[in-house]
């Protein structure tokens, strides 16, 4: 499978193909948080402030992310269909219409972030120096945008062929640039240190390399997948096949996050001062770690999607409906151990990635609360991706609208402010919307009603 082959043609059986192909993607998952995560690090070493303008980038780039969805939903799920069918060509042309939509939307990104950025941080309750410094990092981070749309796009069109090395490589790369260039900028070796802004330059530097590498290697041509000019212009047909799929992923993954920004405000408003700081530092922290459930459970989804798109592009009902419960049995083994480690290792993790007392005091507890939902947290992600993998983005984005604006942000502004429960308060509201979108999407896959949508 790692070869793009086709699940029908494989002796192999589906738990080890499962398996094998969401290794790689773990791996490149756990790539992305470690830039995630060295950018939080360095942060905390600087102060507070420093932390919370990595935190709020955190949530804007994730918003271009989800932007990207657009395409890269559309792409990876026709792309998996086509391989499933052994009609190569076809994935192929979908790819190149990909391309350019990948761009347009990562220019776009970038043009709706640098200039909304004063907004975003006002929003965020940043003010004086602390409101300069997130516009300024907002702004920077920005710039890479248009090259991580490329990154992420071709990335998911290689993952719906079946290859899932490729990218993984291409982070570790992004990962090593990241590491170094930001450590040699915030710490000055060799350099005047730029400090805050040295942690975006080096995270800027690396998308960036990570986007003209993906570009390179499709122009070489990879698998059946390469650049062709004359298969760039937008050719309707194919282009409304993607933004079928993807325009409805879009919408979800946007009410996702505007339900997380808007969660986001509830959390800076629990409390003002050095309180409210610490509050919003521990919270970004807290996040940060519970990556360490999030990023595999997107490995074995992203797995999950590719092999039932191309199951279902091979008329193989029956592994189709198999996939997304062997996910999730194999990723809950993760989950579990990723669960202990929050609630004994929640000292530890704040020990380490701040100096600030405060924040120490309040995350501890917090994550120690969080660790009691991570199982509905990873049967949510698989089971939404292996939807998505089917085509069926309707019902995610439908579900996500609901339980966003009527469980998230009620339930978090409640518990937390009105109630006055401080960050477990508001992360109260995070993890009923979690249990009940989790219940929602496994009873949607089980019912197998997403089999006949025609992609």
């Amino acid at each position: 499978m790692s070869d793009g082959s086709s699940p029908t043609n494989s002796s192999i059986p589906l738990s080890q193909q499962l398996f094998w192909l969401a290794l790689p993607v773990l791996g490149e998952q756990l790539l992305i948080l470690g830039v995630g995560q060295f950018d939080t690090f360095l942060a905390g070493q600087i102060d507070k402030t420093a932390t919370a303008a990595v935190g709020v980038a955190a949530y804007v780039g994730w918003a271009a992310t989800l932007m990207f969805s657009l395409v890269g939903t559309g792409t990876s799920a026709l792309v998996a269909r086509a391989w499933g069918g052994g009609d190569r060509a076809s994935g192929n042309r979908i790819f190149n219409q990909a391309v350019p939509l990948a761009m347009i939307t990562g220019l776009l990104a970038l043009g709706l972030i640098w200039n909304g950025a004063p907004i975003l941080a006002t929003v965020q309750n940043q003010s004086g120096e602390a409101h300069e410094i997130c516009v300024n990092y907002l702004r920077m981070d920005a710039l890479s945008h248009p090259f991580s749309a490329v990154m992420l796009v071709g990335s998911a069109a290689l993952r719906g062929a079946g290859q899932m090395r490729i990218p993984l490589l291409i982070m570790l790369i992004v990962n090593i640039a990241n590491a170094l260039v930001s450590s040699c900028l915030v710490f000055g070796w060799g350099l005047e240190s730029w400090g805050v802004s040295g942690i975006v330059g080096g995270t800027v530097f690396a998308r960036v390399l990570g986007g003209i590498l993906m570009l390179a290697l499709l122009i070489r041509g990879h698998q059946g997948l390469q650049i062709q000019i004359r298969n760039l212009v937008f050719h309707w047909e194919s282009v409304s096949r993607i933004l079928n799929i993807g325009v409805p992923a879009l919408v979800d993954s946007g009410c996702t996050w505007i339900g997380h920004f808007t969660f986001l405000a509830i959390v800076s408003h629990l409390a003002q001062g050095d309180l409210g700081e610490a509050i919003f530092a521990a919270h970004f922290i807290g996040l940060e770690v519970e990556a360490l459930t999030y990023l595999p459970a997107v490995a074995w989804g992203t797995a999950a999607a590719t092999l039932v798109g191309q199951s279902l592009g091979a008329g193989n009902i029956k592994d189709a409906r198999r996939i997304a419960h062997l996910a999730v049995l194999q990723c809950g083994v993760l989950t579990a151990c990723a669960a202990g480690f929050y609630f004994f290792g929640a000292h530890l993790v704040y020990q380490v990635m701040s100096r600030d007392i405060l924040v120490r005091e309040i995350g501890v507890p917090a994550l120690r609360f969080l660790s009691f939902f991570q199982i509905p947290l990873t049967m949510l992600i698989i089971y939404i991706f292996a939807l998505r993998g089917a085509g069926d983005t309707r019902t995610p984005m439908l579900i996500t609208i609901g339980c966003t604006l009527c469980i998230r942000v009620p339930v978090a502004y409640l518990c937390g402010i009105v109630l006055e429960g401080g960050l477990i308060g508001a992360w109260t509201g995070m993890v009923v919307d979690n249990c009940v979108r989790a219940s929602i999407s496994t009873y949607r896959y089980t019912s197998g009603k997403w089999i006949h949508i025609k992609v």
